[in-house]
């Protein structure tokens, strides 16, 4: 499947598709990078992490692991190898403040970080951050993503 970037706009209704393109992720993003992933409750951001997730992992032939919302616990780690996934649920934060102390800012190229509910971050602070824009059509019966950032 070909990434699409530039601001294009894929239907992912079918988790087949999803999990497709999530799979073809590992092969565009780099250490360091962060995704921000926004969207609607229920509308597949969880289920995209977990996909990104286990594509990493079978392409490293490890052990496939469950991947769950870090919505409670605010962020989940996943070591893969040389790789550590951060995946953070910023959904219950009410303010900027709260941020300070999840460590979310520290550069480290060893490290992909997704963020799900971004809208407190301060995203000047993130290098190489790519949007993935999920959305809901045709009375919640579709789904779509859109790309943005992506090079």
């Amino acid at each position: 499947m070909h990434i699409a970037i530039n601001n294009s706009k894929l239907d992912i209704s079918n988790i087949d598709t999803t999990k497709k393109l999530a799979e073809d992720f590992i092969n565009y993003l780099k250490k360091g990078s962060f995704v921000c992933l926004h969207g609607e409750v229920g509308v597949g951001k969880t289920t995209f992490v977990k996909h990104f997730i286990n594509a990493y992992q079978k392409y490293k032939n490890l052990q496939i692991t469950d991947v769950t919302s870090p919505t409670f616990s605010l962020l989940n780690e996943y070591e893969i190898g040389e790789l550590i996934i951060k995946h953070y649920d910023l959904y219950r934060l009410r303010s900027k403040s709260e941020i300070k102390n999840l460590d979310l800012f520290d550069i480290n190229n060893n490290t992909i970080t997704f963020i799900e509910w971004p809208e407190l971050v301060d995203k000047k602070r993130l290098l190489n951050n790519v949007d993935l824009i999920f959305s809901y059509e045709n009375n919640l019966d579709n789904r779509f993503i859109k790309i943005s950032g992506l090079t």
